[in-house]
């Protein structure tokens, strides 16, 4: 009986309500303000004169208004919609930060509109399409909020429709600025919904699902891969993690083929592999994890499985010339008597043998099967990135705003920081050290999967390039940054879905940092 309600509940539950049409914001550049807006917001730096109608520095300065960077001030109006003064501190130091950072906090101001304008600023040296992307993301990112289950009629309405008020600036910059803001914030929040999700309801088998129903609308191919599958496969890596769990693996491959006008698939200019830890809970399996309140958030332990399906939704719409095939390593980590044991060792995919020390150091173990598998594609790819909640040395290490970010090519990580810095994704590199590879040596097994007690998120990385071949790499880990505690700018409260943006930047933009034998 137990089994046949938990079946009707997750048939019924829609993990991704972001990506349904009702829940679509309308987007808009106009002239001048519609005359629909319930309310429409301005930008006043700290140093420059206030060039708002009927606004002035002496009534914003008695207001307690000084323009600071994130402060705000709501001034009803009868002759129109309410206005909302906007601060961006100093304006020679204005960036595209800045400004998502100026939206979002107008976006909170306004929580009860349902329709809002915002006029786009003079932003100097960002050019009018980035600055229009960053006020979209800014907006539509801070009013996001996971819904399924609220029941409050009180609760902050949807965002109805956005208008960004261009003036004489180029208009046709700022749509092209506010489409890519609206195609990379869908995505955001799709990876928001997924990490959201209670993990009985979102398992494995059900994230398939979810893919398989998004794969011809987003000009993606998919493949599913069941227990038996990846048991022929060789990937004892995930098995391994799955075996103390009542919910089935799955290996989700997802494959986004460049295509011209016609729908032909043309040449790309470049070819990249993602691997993703899809963890759906994580107990810590027989190493379980204390009892506190980390155990609510491990249904967020798929953020970077997430995060990936959610950028590979992005790149049709976009044009990316990328050619991207992602492995999504997709299982709970649960305690039982069937569950992997401290002292077993595994068989990852291409042979190499794990000794597990740490059953709460199970994410490696998924991925180090999706990684042989992207070294094994043909063509072989100009890169592979994985991206994954995996260690808490990292989260603190960096804290919750920044991810790290390790590879073995230089290159390759600059274009991973370059992405992080345009989108507000932001990582901050930590040393591979291969001193430290000593660590995981077994004397059963051809490694361990865990190191000493210093230096977790670098041995974490050095296990993972074990199974890159050679291959130009980079290892993003989110541990920090894929929950929020509160509202803090446009990340709102709860999954981030970190990541999202970052990769759909990197991808649209990736060049191969050297000759990879096709």
């Amino acid at each position: 009986m137990l089994t046949s309600f938990h079946s009707r509940a997750q048939a019924e539950f829609h993990p991704a309500p972001s990506i349904e049409p009702p829940e679509e914001t309308k987007l808009a550049v106009a002239a001048t303000v519609p005359t629909d807006a319930g309310c429409v917001g301005t930008f006043v730096g700290a140093d420059e004169e206030v060039k708002a109608p009927g606004l002035d520095r002496a009534f914003l300065k008695a207001a307690g208004f000084e323009g600071k960077a994130g402060q705000t001030l709501l001034i009803p109006r009868s002759g129109g919609p309410p206005l909302v003064a906007v601060g961006v501190g100093a304006r020679a130091q204005l960036d595209a930060g800045k400004l998502r950072d100026a939206a979002a906090a107008f976006a909170r101001t306004v929580g009860q509109q349902k329709r809002v304008a915002l006029q786009v600023p003079d932003t100097g040296s960002v050019p009018a399409d980035l600055a229009a992307q960053a006020l979209t993301e800014g907006v539509l990112l801070a009013r996001y909020r996971y819904r399924p289950y609220k029941r409050n009629s009180e609760q902050e309405p949807p965002l109805e429709s956005l208008t960004l008020v261009s003036g004489s600036k180029n208009t046709e910059d700022v749509e092209q600025g506010m489409m890519r803001g609206g195609i990379h914030s869908r995505a955001t929040a799709f990876a928001r919904d997924l990490a959201n999700s209670p993990a009985t309801l979102l398992t494995a088998a059900r994230l398939a699902e979810v893919a398989e129903s998004l794969a011809k609308r987003c000009g993606l191919e998919v493949e599913i891969f069941d227990g038996e599958a990846l048991a022929r496969l060789g990937c004892g890596g995930l098995l391994g993690v799955n075996a103390g769990s009542a919910e089935p693996p799955r290996m989700i491959k997802l494959t986004y083929t460049p295509r011209g006008s016609k729908g032909e698939a043309i040449q790309p200019l470049g070819r990249v592999s993602l691997v993703g830890k899809g963890i759906m809970f994580d107990s810590g399996g027989l190493g379980l994890k204390p009892n506190d309140l980390v155990h609510a958030t491990m249904k967020g332990d798929m953020s970077g499985a997430g995060a990936i399906l959610a950028a590979m939704t992005a790149l049709k719409p976009l044009g990316c010339r990328t050619a991207v095939t992602a492995y999504l390593m997709c299982t709970d980590n649960m305690p039982s008597g069937t569950a992997m044991k401290l002292g077993d060792v595994l068989t990852v995919r291409g042979g190499k043998t794990v000794e597990v020390i740490n059953t709460d150091a199970e994410g490696r173990l998924v991925m180090s099967d999706g990684l042989v598998l992207a070294t094994e594609q043909s063509p072989r790819p100009d890169a592979i990135v994985d991206v994954a909640t995996l260690t808490g040395a990292c989260q603190r290490a960096l804290g919750l705003l920044s991810a790290g970010v390790m590879g073995n090519e230089q290159p390759l990580v600059e274009q991973v920081k370059d992405s992080g810095e345009r989108t507000g994704d932001t990582v901050w590199q930590l040393p591979l050290d291969r001193r430290l590879r000593q660590e995981l040596e077994s004397e059963v097994a051809d490694m361990k999967n865990v190191g000493g007690d210093n230096a977790g998120a670098i041995t974490a990385a050095l296990f993972l390039e074990e199974f890159v071949d050679g291959l130009p790499w980079a290892h993003i880990d989110m541990a920090g940054t894929a929950r929020a505690e509160r509202d803090n700018a446009w990340r709102s409260k709860g999954a981030t879905g970190y990541g999202t943006r970052l990769l759909i930047d990197f991808l649209v933009g990736f060049k191969p940092t050297r000759e990879t034998r096709h």
